[in-house]
C-alpha cells in the first residue's frame, strides 16, 4: 500500500479569500471548480503538472448545512486563508484505512465525471493538528489532476511542519511514496509549498 501526493489545499473563510491567496502565490488565475453538496463546500483548482493540483476551498454559504462535520476541519477553520491540507492518493482505500485507521472512514463522493472515495474523520479533524494527509482513492478512469490543463507551474517541494514531525514521518514512512514531501519539527503546525513557474522562478505558498 502506497500513499502518493495527489493535491494540496488552501482553505479560507470564504472561497474568494482562498482563491486570492492562492493566485497571489502562483501568479495566475485559478480555474472554476464546483460544489461538494455532502459537506457544503466549494472550490477552484489549478493544475500543477504530473497529476498534481492545487485546490482552493471554503464553506459554501449558499449550500444547506451538512448533517455531519465538514471535511478538512472547515467547521473550525478561522483566520487568513492559508495552505492547510495535503491529500495523498491510494489505490485501495480499504487497505489504506486498515494500515492507517486514524485517517477516518471511507466516504464515496462524485461530481460530474469524477468518482472518488475520501477518508474523513468522524469530527472532520485530521490527526496531528490537520497535518496528517487526507487520503483519496479515485474511482473514475481519469482523476482530477489529469483532467486539468497544465498551468506551467509545478510543485518543487512540500514542507510539513509540526512539533511532533518525527512521529508523523515515522508513522507515514512505511507507506509514503512522495519524494517532494519533507518534514520539519517546529513550534506551529503548517505547510509550505515551493512552486516553480514556467520561467523557473520559485514562489512560496503557505
Amino acid at each position: 500500500m502506497k500513499l502518493q501526493l495527489d493535491h494540496i489545499a488552501v482553505l479560507g473563510e470564504s472561497l474568494e479569500e482562498a482563491v486570492a491567496h492562492s493566485e497571489a502565490a502562483v501568479g495566475m488565475p485559478l480555474l472554476p471548480g464546483g460544489e461538494h453538496p455532502r459537506y457544503g463546500t466549494h472550490n477552484q483548482l489549478l493544475g500543477l503538472g504530473r497529476g498534481l493540483y492545487l485546490e482552493a476551498m471554503s464553506i459554501d454559504p449558499a449550500a444547506p448545512p451538512p448533517e455531519e462535520p465538514r471535511w478538512f476541519g472547515l467547521d473550525r477553520f478561522e483566520g487568513p486563508a492559508r495552505l492547510d491540507k495535503w491529500i495523498c492518493r491510494v489505490k485501495d482505500m480499504e487497505a489504506a484505512l486498515e494500515a492507517l485507521p486514524m485517517a477516518g472512514r471511507p466516504v464515496a463522493l462524485s461530481r460530474g465525471r469524477l468518482r472518488w472515495v475520501m477518508s474523513v474523520p468522524e469530527d472532520g479533524m485530521l490527526p496531528f493538528d490537520g497535518m496528517f494527509p487526507a487520503l483519496i482513492e479515485w474511482r473514475s478512469p481519469v482523476p482530477a489532476g489529469a483532467m486539468l490543463s497544465a498551468s506551467g507551474t509545478t510543485l518543487a517541494r512540500l514542507m510539513v511542519t509540526h512539533p511532533e514531525a518525527d512521529a508523523l514521518e515515522a508513522l507515514l514512512a512505511p507507506y509514503l511514496d512522495a519524494p517532494l514531501v519533507q518534514f520539519a519539527t517546529g513550534d506551529a503546525p503548517g505547510l509550505r509549498a515551493e512552486l516553480r513557474n514556467a520561467q523557473g522562478q520559485v514562489r512560496v505558498l503557505q
